[in-house]
C-alpha cells in the first residue's frame, strides 16, 4: 500500500475502510431505488402500501435471492482479501472480467 494513501497506518485498517465504504455505498443505492419502485407501484395502484414488507417468495423466487445476497459477499470478501495495491483495489478481478476470465 503506498503511504500516501496509508491513512491508518495498517494496511488491513484500510481494507476494512474500504469494505465499508463498498457497503454503504450499496446500501444506500439500493434503499433509494427500491423506494422509488415502490413508490411507484403504489401510485400507479400495482401494489398496496406495504406490500413489500409482507412478500412472502416462492421456492425459485428465494432461490433468486439467495444467490444475489451470495455473489453480494463474495464481492465483499474479495475487498478483504485482494492483493493488489490499495490505490488498484480489485485490479485482478478487473483485468480477468475485461479480458472474459473469471477471477
Amino acid at each position: 500500500m503506498s503511504s500516501e494513501f496509508d491513512y491508518f497506518g495498517d494496511p488491513r485498517f484500510g481494507k476494512l475502510f474500504d469494505l465499508v465504504l463498498q457497503l454503504s455505498t450499496e446500501l444506500h443505492v439500493s434503499r433509494q431505488r427500491l423506494r422509488v419502485l415502490e413508490a411507484l407501484l403504489v401510485r400507479r395502484e400495482v401494489l398496496g402500501a406495504g406490500d413489500v414488507d409482507g412478500f412472502d417468495p416462492q421456492a425459485d423466487e428465494q432461490q433468486v435471492l439467495d444467490g444475489e445476497r451470495d455473489a453480494l459477499l463474495a464481492r465483499l470478501m474479495r475487498i478483504l482479501t485482494e492483493d493488489g495495491p490499495a490505490e488498484h483495489p480489485l485490479r485482478s478481478q478487473w483485468e480477468a472480467a475485461l479480458s472474459g476470465k473469471s477471477g
